[in-house]
């Protein structure tokens, strides 16, 4: 067993994973033309997977820890592939909706643990450079799943969008069987915190992804019940305690990079489409350099880390980052070149910061916990979306909406990101 077979295992099944979060995003007029279905119904059927799978993240990353990572491992790629295959051949929309909150659960399984297996696994002279190619996978994968079922939309049917997910999760078992090592941890499973950490992510993913105030008051309530369940507990799921040093900076790095490069990437699709006049698929071809240089800066960051210093490097990857924005936000006109520059310079940037992050979140809490460490760091990712697509489409919509032109609005909202990546960065230097 080879410590490299074992990265590609996990990273193959995380990338089944990423595609899923957006794939249908492209093929949502096919989705509503096949079923007759109504706009919100077809947002529900993409984001009730995004829901699902950042609610039980916390739980089922226990689970991992506490079960066996192998197994759990190897059970979520069956429940995963089980769902894509039903949702590829739903024949209405409620089987489709259950179809993917299913795949939501599978996935919940899936990505937490593969993290956990290479931060278990991996030596400390090994660890850092396996995250950075996990972190990659995680940041880009995203994009390049977009394009490959953008292409499957146009040169088949929506539903070949869900072969891809299952051919990666094929592959994914076959060497997750023979290379994924077994590790465990035993300890108490956290009940309370396990149902008031899902109801709290639940209700606040909810309350950013549809605006509902009640989700907002519910998720919150639950986020206060968790805390205080957490902090009396004996075995807890999650130490809340741990919340400082590496792990707070750790934390509030991903949640900001992650908003700021989904809210980019959610304004740059449309931006394409709506001011270029481009078709879906040569859409998401143009964000395909920015996911290129994000995946290899990310594997490229814990070399440059270990002769600079990680504080440094995440702070260079935030520095260029918010460069490449200042650059978009400049110079953007009418052609795709006068975007490319930022989106480059963002694209790395956004690579170089990542690894670190992770590393500091994952480091924080003990080997035996790797599996609510890893699901730390994925919930932390989730949220950072759901709030960066929020934040910055609103900004978009309301430039719109007041007499504005979409290119000013587009303007505006990358010039958001790169202030938050300015508070963001003193926010790192400063921080001891």
């Amino acid at each position: 067993m080879t410590r490299a077979k074992t990265l590609v295992a996990v990273c193959v099944a995380l990338m089944a994973v990423i595609s899923s979060v957006t794939g249908l995003n492209v093929a949502q007029p096919h989705l509503a033309a096949e079923f007759g279905a109504s706009q919100g119904t077809v947002l529900w059927i993409i984001n009730v997977y995004v829901l699902t799978l950042a609610a039980l993240l916390l739980p089922l990353g226990a689970v991992g820890d506490r079960w066996g990572r192998r197994p759990v491992l190897l059970a979520g790629l069956g429940v995963f592939g089980v769902a894509n295959v039903l949702a590829g051949l739903a024949p209405s929309v409620e089987v489709l909706l259950a179809a993917r909150v299913l795949a939501g659960v599978g996935a919940a399984t899936i990505m937490p643990v593969t993290l956990a297996v290479i931060t278990s696994t991996f030596p400390e002279e090994e660890r850092g450079r396996a995250i950075g190619v996990w972190t990659g996978v995680a940041g880009g994968g995203g994009l390049l799943g977009m394009f490959l079922s953008a292409l499957l939309v146009d040169v088949a049917d929506w539903r070949f969008l869900f072969v891809l997910p299952v051919v990666l999760v094929a592959v994914a078992l076959v060497m997750a069987a023979g290379h994924v090592p077994d590790s465990r941890d035993v300890r108490p499973f956290d009940l309370g915190g396990a149902l008031t950490s899902s109801v709290a992510v639940a209700g606040l993913i909810y309350f950013l992804h549809e605006g509902d105030l009640v989700g907002l008051a519910v998720g919150a309530a639950a986020a206060v019940g968790f805390v205080v369940w957490e902090l009396r507990h004996r075995s807890p799921l999650l130490d809340v305690r741990v919340f400082r040093d590496r792990l707070a900076t750790g934390s509030v790095v991903l949640l900001v990079v992650f908003g700021v490069q989904a809210g980019v990437s959610i304004v740059l699709y449309p931006f394409f489409q709506t001011v270029l006049g481009w078709s879906g698929l040569v859409s998401t071809v143009a964000l395909l350099p920015m996911a290129g240089l994000m995946m290899v800066a990310s594997g490229a960051a814990p070399g440059l880390a270990e002769r600079v210093g990680a504080r440094a490097t995440t702070a260079a990857g935030i520095a260029l980052s918010g460069i490449g924005l200042v650059l978009m936000a400049s110079l953007v006109t009418d052609d795709y070149l006068s975007v490319l520059p930022g989106m480059i310079a963002m694209g790395v940037g956004m690579g170089l910061s990542m690894p670190g992050a992770t590393e500091a979140i994952t480091s924080s809490l003990p080997r035996e916990q790797q599996g609510v460490a890893s699901a730390l760091n994925d919930v932390t990712r989730e949220f950072g979306t759901a709030l960066g697509v929020a934040l910055l489409g609103a900004v978009v919509a309301g430039a719109v909406d007041s007499g504005g032109s979409f290119v000013e609005g587009w303007r505006t909202a990358t010039w958001t990101g790169a202030a938050l990546m300015a508070v963001l960065l003193a926010f790192v230097v400063r921080r001891r």
